[in-house]
C-alpha cells in the first residue's frame, strides 16, 4: 500500500519543471499591438492577392482613360492635361480605396473575429488602428503606381521629388483620417455589400463633383459653390500645389485641419461602437 501511495503522489521535481519560474513577459504597448494588427492586415493580402486588384488595375485604368479621353478636349493636349489631372486622379483613386477598411472590418465582425479581439489584454484601439496602418500600405502602392505611370506618360512635377513625396504624405494623412468614417459604418451596417453601397453613395459626388477633372470656374454658380467647400477639392488643390511648387501654407493647413477633425469625431465614435457592439 505504501508503494502504491508513493507511486500516485506527484513528483515535485516534475511539477517544478512543468511550471515556468520565469517572470511574466511585460504587456505589449500600444505601438507594438498596432503594428501587429497592421501586419495581420498585410498577411490577408499575402493569402488573397486579388485584394491588390483595386490598387493596381484601377489606378492604371483611371489615369489612361481620363487622360486620353478628355485631355485633347479640355486642355488642347494630353500632355498639358496630365499635369493637372494626375494629382486629382491620385487623390480620387486612394480616396476610393479607403472604403475597403470598413468592408474588411465588417467581414471580421460577421466571422466573430472581433469578439475574440475584445477579450485580448491589449490596447483596444490598436485593433482598428492596426487595420488602418495596414491599409496605408495599400494607399502607398496605389500612389506609387499612379506616379510612375504618370512619369512614363509625360508628367513633370515642377516641385520635384520633394514636392511629390510631400503630396503623397498629405494624401496618406487625409486617407487615414477618412477611413475612420468607414470603420464606424462597419459596426453599423449589416453586410459588406451594404457598406459598399453607402460608401459609394457618399464618395461619388465628393470625387466627381470636384476640381479633379475640370476647372470649377466653368461650372454653374451653385455647383461651383459646392466644389469650393468640397474636402476632396481642397485636397487636390494642395496636392497640385505641392507637386508643382505653388502650394501655400493655407492650402496644406486646411487639409491637415480637416484630417484632424475627422479623426477627432469618428475616432471616438468608432471605439464606442467597438466596445458596445453586440
Amino acid at each position: 500500500m505504501s508503494d502504491e501511495r508513493t507511486a500516485a503522489e506527484p513528483d515535485a521535481e516534475a511539477l517544478r519543471a512543468a511550471v515556468s519560474n520565469q517572470p511574466r513577459p511585460p504587456r505589449a504597448n500600444a505601438l507594438s499591438t498596432s503594428l501587429t494588427f497592421g501586419w495581420r492586415a498585410l498577411l490577408k493580402i499575402k493569402h488573397v492577392p486579388e485584394q491588390l486588384f483595386d490598387v493596381t488595375a484601377f489606378p492604371i485604368m483611371f489615369l489612361l482613360l481620363f487622360t486620353y479621353l478628355f485631355g485633347g478636349a479640355l486642355a488642347g493636349s494630353t500632355s498639358a492635361y496630365l499635369q493637372e489631372l494626375l494629382p486629382g486622379i491620385l487623390a480620387m483613386t486612394v480616396v476610393f480605396i479607403t472604403i475597403y477598411t470598413g468592408v474588411t472590418l465588417n467581414d471580421d465582425i460577421d466571422e466573430g473575429v472581433f469578439d475574440r479581439f475584445r477579450t485580448l489584454p491589449v490596447w483596444q484601439p490598436s485593433v482598428v488602428v492596426g487595420a488602418l496602418l495596414g491599409d496605408a500600405v495599400r494607399y502607398t502602392i496605389a500612389s506609387t503606381i499612379v506616379i510612375v505611370l504618370g512619369l512614363l506618360l509625360g508628367f513633370r512635377p515642377e516641385g520635384g521629388a520633394v514636392g511629390v513625396l510631400a503630396a503623397v504624405a498629405l494624401l496618406l494623412v487625409f486617407s487615414f483620417s477618412l477611413s475612420w468614417i468607414w470603420t464606424a459604418l462597419g459596426f453599423v451596417v449589416r453586410s459588406p455589400e451594404s457598406l459598399m453601397g453607402v460608401s459609394m453613395l457618399l464618395l461619388f459626388p465628393l470625387t466627381f463633383v470636384s476640381n479633379v477633372f475640370v476647372d470649377p470656374e466653368t461650372m454653374p454658380g451653385w455647383l461651383e459653390a459646392f466644389v469650393a467647400v468640397n474636402p476632396v477639392s481642397h485636397l487636390v488643390t494642395a496636392m497640385r500645389g505641392l507637386m508643382h511648387g505653388t502650394a501655400t501654407v493655407g492650402e496644406v493647413g486646411i487639409v491637415l485641419l480637416m484630417s484632424a477633425a475627422l479623426v477627432a469625431v469618428f475616432g471616438p465614435v468608432t471605439m464606442y461602437l467597438f466596445r458596445t457592439h453586440q
